[in-house]
């Protein structure tokens, strides 16, 4: 009984500090960005809107299999002449089906109309390139990272279900651990001490 307890215990350990884990990093991401923005918008232009990075979930699977659904990405700001055919962008939709919606995927050609750099983009796992092409305004940065299934984690931890799986039932659980092994040692104590009375009792002596 005692064994299967501390496996129990172990695993909720082990869960709980792997959930810990992917805490941390999302709060060292979120401090990364937050110093990163803080800074920048001290030094930057006054007329530069966008931040210096920014992280966004993915919730589409237009750029499988190299960005899946959920994966996360961390955006950095760009001049236009960074911005290469092969480079994933971020930018805000204009198209009347998407208007606003931000949409990550793959500038595919780059050509220029009325002295103006326009962008063609595509997701990858898409046949046909983006119906709207895009302009520099239009343009949040490109994506310098990829974090793998981080947005279950957020999704996760938004839900209110998802902090009591999380972090409430783990927790009462441990608490319910150590205090039934209290009680099994509190017994085990007072069962030797009535051991001992009896030994006194009949005079014998056991070391």
């Amino acid at each position: 009984m005692v064994a299967v307890l501390k496996d129990i215990k172990w695993i909720i350990n082990y869960m709980i500090s792997i959930v810990m884990y992917a805490i941390i990093v999302i709060l060292i991401l979120i401090g990364i960005i937050l110093a990163a923005y803080f800074i920048d918008f001290k030094i930057r232009d006054s007329r530069i809107e966008t931040p210096l990075y920014n992280a966004y979930v993915i919730v589409s699977g237009s750029m499988e299999p190299i960005i899946k659904i959920k994966d996360a990405v961390l955006v950095r700001r760009c001049e236009e002449a960074d911005i290469k055919v092969g480079d994933v962008v971020t930018y805000r939709s204009m198209d009347e089906a998407f208007y606003g919606i931000l949409i990550t995927h793959r500038v595919v050609n780059i050509k220029e109309e009325n002295g103006e750099k326009i962008f063609i983009t595509k997701g990858d796992s898409n046949e046909t390139v983006d119906r709207s092409p895009i302009k520099f305004s239009q343009i949040q940065g490109k994506v310098a990272m990829r974090i793998p299934k981080i947005g279950y984690l957020k999704y996760f931890l938004t839900e209110n279900y998802g902090w009591i799986m999380v972090i409430v039932i783990p927790s009462i659980a441990i608490i319910v651990l150590d205090i039934m092994k209290l009680f099994k040692k509190g017994n085990k104590n007072n069962q030797n001490n009535s051991n001992n009375n009896f030994n006194r009792k009949t005079g014998e002596l056991h070391e």
